[in-house]
């Protein structure tokens, strides 16, 4: 069996995926069953007007320890409230301070 090699990870919102879905959608003419069923559940989870800046401006909040990952997990979730935030980021090896913490719900809320 040929062995794969990944060449470069970027991470995605949901709605970044389900643009590229789309594209491969329209040169293919079809996608496989997975891609059909990972379409369709992004049909219903991600929202139609999310803001295409929202990853960008949580990005341009300057936070040292917050990675891509974490910029688009906490853009696809959109939580509301501080708890829900710190939810969101307790299984990965990150602390925030609570002033960060509020940078970033202040960013969600514009």
């Amino acid at each position: 069996m040929a062995e794969i090699e990944i060449l470069q990870e970027t991470p995605l919102t949901m709605r970044e995926l389900q643009e590229k879905l789309n594209e491969v959608k329209k040169r293919d003419k079809d996608l496989s069953f997975r891609g059909k069923k990972t379409l369709e559940y992004l049909g219903v989870f991600t929202e139609k007007k999310q803001k295409e800046d929202l990853k960008k401006a949580l990005i341009d909040l300057g936070i040292p320890r917050l990675k891509d990952r974490h910029i688009v997990k906490i853009a696809d979730v959109n939580p509301k409230d501080i708890e829900s935030l710190k939810t969101l980021i307790v299984g990965e090896n990150l602390t925030l301070k609570q002033e960060d913490l509020k940078r970033i719900l202040e960013c969600l809320t514009k």
